[in-house]
């Protein structure tokens, strides 16, 4: 077997990738620009569809739009890591860049977000990489969804523009045990999806009962994604941003 230059070891990989813990709580300490610009290099690298880039970053730099962030995603790490970011889908400036080249925007709402969030995924994960890299760790923020409208508003987002994650990263003030994760058969599926078994999905309830503090996954789970869950308070806030953002696909009737 041919082994590409420079190359890593198998084990140097795991390894890497058995450090990556999110992290929370940051040693207060600013990050240089040069790592600042690493990270951001790394991000512009990531892949993207059809060349069109459609994801930017909200650097968060001024004290008090970090606080209103923080307050807006309950997560007051906003406020205190090295750098935060709010990783959004942009195809404002697609549309900006089209109409400036003499041609219509198209309606494709529905792919936007497909692909949008994509794009955005990608690139802010490549930072993240980055930053560990570094040395640093970091954490992504799903509470954008808490306030929505009102991040969005705080942002001054123009239609096209969707937030999909916050994204701290700094030097680590805390060190969080490894979490596990659900076995490798019930995330990769041969040739077509292929329904688990009930104690394969027992076999998963167990593995990640340690992460709780009663031992019980199923009903972390059920906090967010159950019927009464968290999740179900959101969607209704996410769907209006979606058609006031100009993301929201159309029926067949539309």
């Amino acid at each position: 077997m041919t082994t590409p230059l420079n190359s890593l070891s198998p084990a140097e990989v795991r390894a890497f990738f058995d450090a990556h813990r999110t992290v929370r709580k940051y040693q207060p300490v600013p990050m240089p620009q040069e790592h600042l610009d690493v990270l951001l290099h790394a991000a512009q690298r990531a892949p993207t569809d059809a060349t069109a880039q459609m994801y930017s970053f909200i650097r968060l730099v001024d004290p008090q739009v970090r606080e209103r962030v923080a307050a807006l995603t309950v997560n007051p790490h906003v406020a205190t890591a090295s750098e935060a970011f709010v990783v959004c889908l942009d195809v404002h400036r697609l549309q900006r860049l089209l109409e400036r080249g003499g041609h219509v925007f198209g309606e494709w709402p529905g792919v936007a977000v497909h692909f949008g969030l994509g794009d955005a995924v990608l690139a802010g994960q490549n930072l993240l990489l980055a930053a560990e890299m570094l040395g640093y760790q970091g954490c992504w923020i799903g509470g954008v969804l808490t306030h929505l409208p009102e991040l969005v508003e705080a942002l001054a987002l123009p239609e096209g523009v969707l937030p999909y994650a916050a994204l701290t990263v700094g030097v680590p003030d805390e060190a969080p045990p490894m979490r596990p994760r659900i076995p490798r058969a019930l995330v990769l599926h041969e040739d077509a999806y292929r329904e688990p078994s009930a104690a394969e999905l027992d076999e998963a309830l167990a593995v990640m009962a340690p992460i709780t503090v009663r031992g019980d996954w199923a009903g972390t789970l059920a906090r967010y994604f159950a019927a009464g869950g968290g999740m179900e308070s959101r969607e209704g806030p996410l769907q209006a941003v979606l058609r006031q953002q100009g993301l929201a696909p159309r029926t067949p009737a539309e």
